[in-house]
């Protein structure tokens, strides 16, 4: 019974430092991404990841968290900062606590894309999952998706 708890140990610590050490591989950023984000967001100090097959830069703005998604031709697609919840349109407060009584905001984003269009997002947690609620610029409910 003990050799068979330890193989199982073994293998899920396996599984588990692959897992994260695929998280942590480096991304190879272009020069082009790089220098448009430089000329967008001078002196900030910034980690680099992938979204959807495009180069997502994080980094903090008056100590705020925020990201940067860019193309791979250096074309910034969109900038999402955090915000307090009360920062939220209230259209969006009130349609979360209307939809999801039993769900609190545990974070709250402004997201503008290339063509300075705005986005909210609240994130609620549901079910034991986190889900991001997006609304338009006046606070209207857009969709739900399951968060990362």
């Amino acid at each position: 019974m003990k050799k068979v708890f330890l193989a199982m140990a073994i293998a899920f610590s396996l599984t588990t430092f692959a897992q994260t050490e695929e998280k942590e591989k480096k991304v190879t950023v272009p020069a082009i991404v790089k220098t448009a984000f430089t000329k967008d967001f001078p002196g900030k100090k910034v980690k680099w990841g992938m979204e959807d097959g495009d180069f997502e830069a994080e980094f903090k703005i008056n100590g705020s968290d925020a990201s940067a998604v860019y193309d791979k031709k250096g074309h910034k697609k969109a900038v999402e900062m955090t915000i307090k919840t009360a920062e939220l349109p209230a259209n969006v407060l009130v349609y979360v606590k209307t939809n999801y009584p039993k769900s609190k905001i545990t974070e709250a984003a402004k997201i503008t894309d290339d063509k300075n269009g705005v986005t909210y997002e609240a994130e609620i947690g549901k079910d034991g999952k986190s889900y991001d609620v997006l609304f338009d610029a006046n606070g209207k409910f857009i969709k739900i998706v399951e968060g990362d």
